[in-house]
Parts: C-alpha cells; sequence; structure tokens
C-alpha cells in the first residue's frame, strides 16, 4: 500500500492587482463618443452638402450647414464629444471658416488612432508620432500655396465665393463675396494689416425683401426709426451730437414721492420743469446741432414729450435708445467724443456729415449717416432675406465670407480646394511613412490615410463613387497635378484652381493644427473623475 502522502500547507503568494482594461475602455468610449459627433455633421461638408434643421427647447427653428452653428446648439453631455464641440469653435475663431471639416478630420483621426490602440501601440506613442505629422502636413501646404497681394480684389473675391458655395446662399456668391472683400478691406489699416477687428464692420439684419437686396454702406446706420412725428426725416450738411445725458425732468437719487398740496405750486414744478429742458434746448440750438443721438437710459426716459417738442420745432432730428455697447462703434465711425454733461455741448464737439436720413428697409425703418467727415475705418453692412431663417443663415454666411477674407489679410497665400491639399498631405505623409522606422510608420501611414475623409465626404455629399473618385484623384496626384480635385459641379477630377476653387491657407493649417491637438488630448485621457461641486 503506498504511504501517504504528507500534507503540505502553502500560502498564496499575494499579487498587487492591475486594472488594465479600465484605461483601455475609458480611451474607446472617448473616441467612440468624440466620432458621433464627427458623424452626426459629416453629412454637411462641401457644396452639396446637406442642412440641419435645429430646434431649440423654446421652440425656435433654424436651418444652417455651418459645423460650428450646429455644434454650439446641440446637446453633447459626454466630455469628450464636448472637446469636439470646442475645436469646432476654436477653429471658427482662429479661420472663422472650416468648422465642419476640422471635426471631420479629428474623426478620421480618432478612428485611425483606435486602430493603432488596437495593434497594441502606446497612447503616448501615437499622440508625439501625430505630431511630428501635424508638422510636415503643414510643411506641404505651405509649398502648395500660391502668395497673393491684397490689391488683388478678384482674387479675393474667388476665395470669399468658394466659402459661400456651401452655404445656403450660395446662389448669391457674386453678390456677397465682393461686399465681404470691400468690408474687410475698408477696415483694414494702413501698416496694421494683419490684425483686423471684425468688430468694425456692423452687420444689421433686417427682414423684407430678398438677400440680393443686401447692401454694403459707408457710414452709419441705426436699426430704430428717428423720433418725434414732426422732426424732419432728411437732413443735409447734418452736424451731430452723441449725448449721454437725458433731455427730461430729474428724478431724486432715491425713490422719494413729492405731494404738491395745491395747484401752485404743481404749476410751479411743471414751469421749473419746462425752464431746465427749454434751457438744454437753447444749448442745443446755439451749438449748431441739428441731428442728436442719444444714448439708452435705464432709469428714466432719455427724451421726454416735452423736449421733444421743443426740439422739433428747432428743427433737429433725434435718435434716441442708441444701445450702450455701439456706442464705442458709433464714436469711432463718427470721429467723435460722447457728450456727457450740457457744459461740454459746444460745436468743436460736433461731428459732420453731408447726409441723415429716414430709409425704409423692408419693414422696418433705418436712420443712415453717410458721408461722413474725418470718418474712421468702420463699415455696415444691411443684410436682408425674405424670412428668418434665410436672413439668419445669410447673416452667418456673410460672416464667414468676412472672416475668410480676414484670413488672406493675416496670411496672404492662398491654396486651391475640392479635397486637393488633403490628397496631397496624404500621398506625401505616405510616401515618408515607408522611410521611417518602428512605431512612426504605421502613426504616419495611418495619418495619412485618415486625411482621405475630406476627398470621400465630398464624393459622398455629391452623390459620387466615393472610392472611385479617391483612387482617381491618388492617381492623379501621383503623376504630379497638384491642382486636381473633386469638381462637384461636373462630377468629374478637374483642376481646381482653374475652377477658381479657392480658399486661404491660414484655414488649412488651422483645421490641421487644431484637430492634431485636440486627438492628443483625448488620446492622453486614460480615466474620467467625477467630482462633487
Amino acid at each position: 500500500m503506498a504511504p501517504k502522502a504528507a500534507a503540505v500547507n502553502i500560502k498564496p503568494t499575494a499579487k498587487a492587482f492591475k486594472d488594465k482594461s479600465k484605461p483601455t475602455d475609458v480611451r474607446l468610449s472617448n473616441i467612440q463618443a468624440a466620432k458621433a459627433v464627427s458623424d452626426a455633421i459629416r453629412t454637411s461638408l462641401g457644396p452639396r452638402g446637406m442642412d440641419k434643421m435645429i430646434q431649440a427647447g423654446n421652440g425656435e427653428v433654424s436651418i444652417t450647414n455651418d459645423g460650428a452653428t450646429i455644434l454650439k446648439q446641440m446637446n453633447v453631455l459626454h466630455p469628450a464629444a464636448k472637446m469636439l464641440v470646442e475645436l469646432s469653435r476654436a477653429q471658427d475663431v482662429a479661420a472663422g471658416d472650416g468648422t465642419t471639416s476640422v471635426v471631420v478630420i479629428a474623426g478620421a483621426l480618432l478612428e485611425a488612432c483606435e486602430k493603432l490602440l488596437q495593434k497594441g501601440l502606446h497612447p503616448t506613442a501615437i499622440s508625439d508620432s501625430f505630431q511630428r505629422c501635424s508638422n510636415k502636413a503643414v510643411e506641404i501646404l505651405k509649398q502648395m500655396s500660391t502668395p497673393i497681394e491684397l490689391d488683388d480684389r478678384e482674387t479675393l473675391i474667388k476665395s470669399a465665393s468658394t466659402s459661400l458655395n456651401s452655404k445656403v446662399v450660395s446662389q448669391q456668391s457674386s453678390l456677397l463675396a465682393p461686399i465681404a472683400v470691400d468690408a474687410v478691406l475698408k477696415v483694414t489699416d494702413p501698416g496694421k494689416e494683419t490684425s483686423v477687428d471684425l468688430k468694425n464692420i456692423k452687420v444689421i439684419s433686417s427682414l423684407g425683401g430678398t438677400v440680393e437686396d443686401t447692401e454694403l454702406v459707408d457710414g452709419l446706420v441705426f436699426t430704430c426709426r428717428s423720433a418725434g412725428s414732426n422732426a424732419p426725416k432728411r437732413i443735409e450738411k447734418a452736424k451731430i451730437g452723441l449725448i449721454q445725458f437725458c433731455i427730461s425732468a430729474p428724478k431724486t437719487d432715491m425713490d422719494h414721492n413729492v405731494i404738491v398740496s395745491d395747484y401752485a405750486a404743481m404749476d410751479r414744478v411743471l414751469k421749473e420743469e419746462r425752464s431746465y429742458i427749454l434751457n438744454i434746448v437753447k444749448q442745443i440750438k446755439k451749438s449748431g446741432c441739428n441731428v442728436l443721438l442719444v444714448q439708452k437710459s435705464i432709469l428714466r426716459d432719455a427724451v421726454s414729450d416735452l423736449a421733444q417738442h421743443f426740439l422739433d420745432k428747432i428743427k433737429c432730428m433725434v435718435v434716441k435708445d442708441v444701445e450702450r455697447e455701439d456706442i464705442e462703434f458709433v464714436c469711432k465711425t463718427l470721429h467723435c467724443r460722447p457728450i456727457a454733461s450740457l457744459d461740454h455741448f459746444t460745436a468743436e464737439n460736433l461731428s459732420s456729415a453731408d447726409l441723415v436720413e429716414e430709409v425704409a428697409s423692408g419693414t422696418n425703418k433705418f436712420v443712415k449717416i453717410t458721408g461722413i467727415q474725418n470718418m474712421g475705418r468702420t463699415v455696415s453692412i444691411i443684410c436682408r432675406g425674405s424670412n428668418k431663417l434665410v436672413l439668419e443663415e445669410a447673416a452667418r454666411s456673410l460672416h464667414d465670407a468676412l472672416c475668410v477674407v480676414r484670413c488672406l489679410v493675416k496670411l496672404r497665400a492662398q491654396i486651391v480646394g475640392g479635397g486637393a491639399p488633403e490628397i496631397e498631405m496624404a500621398l506625401q505623409l505616405a510616401a515618408l511613412a515607408q522611410t521611417v522606422e518602428g512605431v512612426d510608420a504605421y502613426c504616419f501611414r495611418a495619418f495619412a490615410d485618415a486625411l482621405e475623409v475630406i476627398p470621400s465626404t465630398l464624393a459622398e455629399n455629391a452623390g459620387l463613387n466615393p472610392i472611385a473618385t479617391v483612387t482617381e484623384l491618388r492617381n492623379r496626384h501621383a503623376q504630379g497635378e497638384k491642382n486636381a480635385g473633386i469638381n462637384v459641379r461636373k462630377g468629374a477630377i478637374t483642376d481646381i484652381f482653374a475652377e477658381n476653387v479657392v480658399q486661404p491657407l491660414l484655414v488649412s493649417i488651422s483645421s490641421i493644427t487644431l484637430a492634431t491637438e485636440t486627438i492628443r488630448s483625448i488620446l492622453k485621457i486614460d480615466d474620467i473623475v467625477n467630482t462633487f461641486s
């Protein structure tokens, strides 16, 4: 009989518990959420892109295909998805155009990251490689670009038209593009061309008429009608005063009631009021002022009925309720300073203009000031539309066109559109991937493939076969045709430069660098921590 085996007491060795799956799951979750945002607006890319109807919680509806506007109004909850919304906003601030394409590129790069992570590549290695790819891509874009001059108005108009071609108001691009170019060139300071402040361009939306009625006003426009029924509606050789005090009876500082016991005392109060207002009106007449702009008052009526009656008598046009935030723009345009007290209401503090008139525009009446002497570098645009949705989209499209011209002023170089730069970058980065070693080779290849999403989406949205179109485009670029791009109107690959489809170099550079930056941020996240506020 075999001897019994001695009982051996084996202690289990303590091992550190490592949860490797959580960081992977968090990364995957972030990538999926961000990709969902990218896929949501992918169909609105390009001239044949679809529009989105956005319904707000209060029942307001807007129709647009502007990436930044769609994402801004989307209810996004996932923190990684919110990063793509911020990315679109950053592109809007930096360049003003390319807000849809930057998110589409980011979505494609995230898909590339997902495949690389599944191969076992470390997120930091992918992040560093993508940064090198981005730097190389910017170099390729600069090589492809062609320099332009600010006095070449035709070239600037071509770029603005390309921006408008993907909008709802694309039919009116031939009218809106020259307006955008003229407006930006008007507010550009000689010697300080690189910093164009679009706050010096005031876009006023006016319901009624059509988008063709949009006009550029070399002067100042107030959205309210002039006060007073008997006041003049047209004044030539105007002397304009901007005041920040009220022409009405003063009130006590504290909330007090004054009880008047008899009619004599009441009469005296009214007489004092009358002489107080009359004194102000006499000073206005003495200075020679015949157009009065009054800042909006929050405490009391800026111009009382009695004051209005006296001002009508001296044939002075009054525009009251000038908004507080508009004062700076008005002062810059009229080249004047606001008058804060009656003592300073003198002839030297007034500004001159050839014509001030009240004009009807659609359903509204505006006060228009033209022929201003020593006018500042500002300009006004009255944007028109037949309904609220078209009007809002026209104003948004015009803003994009203004931003495109501003980009060309900042960085005076343009590049072809139609997916040509993306294919060229993809080809050159794929060739570079053959020459590098290790992880970089995989990452460069993945980055290059991801860039093909733009031409592929352009073809898809235009109803073309994306695989056949992108393959032909790649072949044409491989043969050295750097300007070959997708012509969505003809449904073929043509020389896109000859078709005048051009965009600012700054838009393309900004979209690549910002998308890469966001992807690197998402890759570096390995956990989401909730805190108590």
